[in-house]
């Protein structure tokens, strides 16, 4: 782990990156900011560092409590600690490596977070992670998918099918028809409420170059309070979209996920399945490094 740096000025200067997620090109995916070395930091001062930077996530890397472990990650939004995250989870592995990191297993890196052990491997330029397990899967109830329907701005009957995709920050699935219908979405809240919606509508587009092809287009909304926000590309969202459409026999082979598109973004996720694992992969690189003074 990178050692603490003193100043005369400051108290700490903590080494600070941050990477984008989910694309080869610089600005095109889904930064978060990576803090080391932040052992001797509370949790109102991370809360107030997460705040300040104004993105989706920021992460803080901690010495591991777990021996199987090769570091541990605090993982918070501009509202909230979140247990795991899947695009934080790739950007902090990406910034753990890049400042030297060795992972004691060369097959995999093992992450700790409050959701658990994390297994992410590399390949292909790539860093996967494998999906966690859910916290809640199945049916949505009509209630819900009342409150789902009404926040999109479209009928029940518009849904090819919906369940619970929640692994952490609370996703609700949500299929449309086409990649078309996906990206038509303009959401508009009626009244302030929590609500984490994943849409997914299939597609086939070539990728630049045409080296890749994307089967779905994907979306993320949250509206928490009177915050009414998008995500450019999700890691937590596609890993159980990709829980669902393999366990309900929508999808039997590896696809590429492209989200961000109506953001001006151009997010690539990688879903791949090897025997009972499902692993989300993407690439990563780093737009800022330095240190950041606290």
């Amino acid at each position: 782990m990178p050692t603490t740096e003193t100043s005369t000025t400051t108290s700490l200067r903590l080494p600070f990156d941050q990477v984008d997620v989910f694309t080869s090109k610089p600005f095109r995916g889904n930064p978060v900011a990576v803090i080391h070395g932040a052992d001797g930091l509370s949790t109102d001062q991370m809360r107030e560092i997460a705040i300040w930077t104004n993105l989706s996530e920021t992460t803080f890397l901690l010495e591991p409590t777990s021996p199987e472990a090769d570091y541990r990650v605090r993982i918070f939004s501009l509202s909230q600690e979140l247990p795991f995250a899947g695009h934080p989870t790739l950007g902090t592995c990406h910034a753990w490596l890049s400042r030297g990191g060795m992972p004691s297993n060369p097959r995999h890196i093992v992450q700790e977070c409050d959701l658990g052990l994390i297994p992410i491997r590399s390949s292909d330029e790539r860093l996967a992670f494998a999906a966690p397990p859910r916290i809640r899967q199945g049916p949505v109830d009509d209630a819900d998918l009342d409150r789902v329907v009404t926040y999109l701005g479209i009928s029940k009957d518009d849904v090819v099918d919906s369940a619970w995709c929640d692994n952490g920050p609370g996703w609700i699935g949500v299929m449309l028809d086409s990649a078309d219908a996906v990206n038509a979405l303009n959401p508009t809240p009626a009244k302030p409420e929590q609500i984490e919606i994943g849409v997914i509508g299939p597609t086939t587009v070539t990728g630049e170059g045409g080296a890749e092809r994307v089967a779905y287009e994907v979306r993320a909304f949250f509206c928490w309070g009177n915050a009414h926000i998008e995500d450019p590309v999700t890691g937590s969202l596609n890993a159980a979209l990709a829980q669902w459409l393999f366990e309900s026999d929508k999808r039997d082979t590896d696809y590429v996920a492209a989200q961000g598109t109506t953001m001006g973004r151009s997010g690539r996720v990688f879903i791949e399945r090897d025997g009972g694992e499902i692993w989300v992969g993407g690439h990563t690189v780093t737009c800022v490094d330095g240190t950041i003074s606290i």
